[in-house]
This record gives C-alpha cells, sequence and structure tokens, in this order.
C-alpha cells in the first residue's frame, strides 16, 4: 500500500494502476461501514484507492472540527489490511492553498434538511469531493447511505458536470441495536450510547406503519418524532419524510419512494440517520440509482 501527502506524487501513482479503479473518500476514524465500502470497491475493481481528508470547508462555526476523532495509525493499518492500494492524506493548505477562491454549489437539491440547519457545508462537500475526482480520476467512486443528501448532492454534481465515473451507494452498516455506524459515535458516553439506538428505533417505527398501509407523511413524521422525544437523552432537530429523488418534503400520501430521514443530539453529540420506503429499495442498486434521481 501506498501513503502518499502530495499531489504530484498522487497523480504518480495513479498513472501507474491498471484497469478499473475506485475511491472511497473519507475523513479517517474509519469503522466498519467505511471499510465495507473499502470491501465493495475491492470486489468491483483492480484498484482502490482511499483518501483521508478531514475537509474544514464543511464544517461550520461552533462545529466539531478540532475535536473530530482521529486516528490515522489505526486507519492506515486497518486500509492496508483491506487490501487498499493508495491512501492520501492531504493537510488543508495542500487542497486549500492561499488565494483559494472556487467553490462549487448544488443549488436545488442542497437545500433543507442538512443544508438548511448547517450552512455551506454541502459547498464544501461539493468542493472537496470534486477536487478529489480530479486528482483521483476514478472509475467509480463509493459513498454510504447514512449521509443521503451528500449522496444526492454529489449525484447532481457528477452529473451536472460530466464526471466520467459511477457512483456507487452503499446501504447503511449497523451496530447491533441498529444505530448506524459513525465516527461521532466515540463521542457518546455509555449512558448516550444506549440512548441513540432511539434513532433507528424511530425509523423502524415508521417503517412498520408503513408497511401496514400508512401513508400520510405528517402521520410517520409525527410516529419518528414522537419516539425521539420519549427518549429523555435525545434532543430532536428535524424529522422528515421527502421524495427520495428530488428531497423535498412530501406533503400528501403518494406512491414515490420515501426518504425518512432525522437528525437529533444525544448530549452532546449530534446523530443523523435514514431509511428508504419500500423497504426492499435499502439494497446498493436501488439505492444508487433512486436516492438524488
Amino acid at each position: 500500500m501506498r501513503m502518499i501527502d502530495t499531489i504530484e506524487g498522487l497523480r504518480a501513482a495513479r498513472a501507474e494502476l491498471k484497469g478499473r479503479t475506485g475511491l472511497v473518500p473519507t475523513m479517517g476514524a474509519l469503522h466498519a461501514g467505511h471499510l465495507s465500502l473499502v470491501g465493495q470497491a475491492r470486489a468491483d475493481c483492480d484498484a482502490v484507492m482511499v483518501s483521508i481528508f478531514i475537509n474544514p470547508a464543511q464544517f461550520g462555526p461552533g462545529e466539531d472540527l478540532s475535536r473530530y476523532p482521529r486516528d490515522l495509525p489505526g486507519d492506515l493499518a486497518a486500509l492496508e489490511k483491506a487490501g487498499v492500494d493508495v491512501v492520501f492524506t492531504p493537510t488543508p493548505d495542500l487542497m486549500y492553498p492561499p488565494g483559494f477562491q472556487t467553490w462549487i454549489e448544488v443549488a436545488e437539491v442542497s437545500r433543507g434538511l442538512e443544508g438548511e440547519r448547517r450552512p455551506g457545508h454541502f459547498r464544501g462537500v461539493a468542493t472537496v469531493v470534486a477536487k478529489l475526482f480530479n486528482l483521483f480520476q476514478p472509475h467509480a467512486a463509493y459513498f454510504g447511505q447514512k449521509d443521503a443528501q451528500q449522496v444526492a448532492v454529489i449525484k447532481r454534481m457528477v452529473r451536472d458536470l460530466d464526471f466520467p465515473l459511477e457512483l456507487v451507494i452503499c446501504p447503511t452498516v449497523r451496530e447491533a441495536d441498529g444505530l448506524a455506524m459513525s465516527s461521532r459515535n466515540a463521542y457518546l458516553n455509555p449512558e448516550q450510547r444506549r440512548a441513540a439506538g432511539v434513532l433507528y428505533r424511530a425509523l423502524s417505527a415508521a417503517g412498520d406503519a408503513h408497511a401496514a398501509g400508512l401513508r400520510d407523511p405528517d402521520a410517520l413524521r409525527a410516529i419518528m418524532l414522537d419516539m425521539l422525544r420519549a427518549e429523555p437523552l435525545a434532543e430532536p432537530e428535524y424529522v422528515s419524510v421527502a421524495d427520495a429523488r428530488s428531497l423535498r418534503e412530501l406533503d400528501a400520501p403518494g406512491d414515490a419512494p420515501m426518504l425518512l430521514s432525522m437528525a437529533a443530539r444525544v448530549g452532546a453529540t449530534r446523530l443523523i440517520d435514514n431509511r428508504l420506503l419500500p423497504p426492499d429499495l435499502n439494497n446498493r442498486a436501488d439505492l444508487t440509482a433512486v436516492l438524488g434521481g
């Protein structure tokens, strides 16, 4: 495995790779969810490339940039064991040199949900992902369902800017109690960790109601919100029932695929989660086709 921290080195290493290449962009503090993306890329591609970069441009004022989990030695050991060929570990100054002034904004799909509550977040995401696509020139790039709106933003950007690559969206990897794996889970103390499972339980309760025939978006939102509020350690930020393709909030029953999503704070830790309805859409092929249209 080659570990590279310069643009020149990355381009030279990329030129040596043969066949189909897959990229897994990460911010490090890797867990089984990240490694599932690496595993899928390994299964699909001749060579696998990973970036580890905590992108300051996607953190807003008062967010957790300075304390975001970091474990580069552990990350590198896990990636080498997983058979990764190239790991790129740039610094912020390398990615955003003095005088940097070019940004990418994806207008419609970045509104609402996370975009409404984290102004500028998706501008930072789109810009850094575009730079990584340009630097790595992958045939395919792998992302997880947990960040569903991010997936939709990147999908729109790839389409609009004609990036010559395939996006592959893989299902959320969960803990035994259903909690979506996230680097931020490391912030939770044992009591908060127990409480954090309420996000999955809320999504599951709405999914069960949908399976029983409930289609009214307001009623599904109420089920999720009531369950979140019943957990004393959870502070709901939003619940959403949106069209899975456009991410626009639904106001009437219909047959379009739904994206149920939510954000809540457990202690000081902000957690997000989502699921698609009907439930048979929560697989790699359908996630890639449906999320973000």
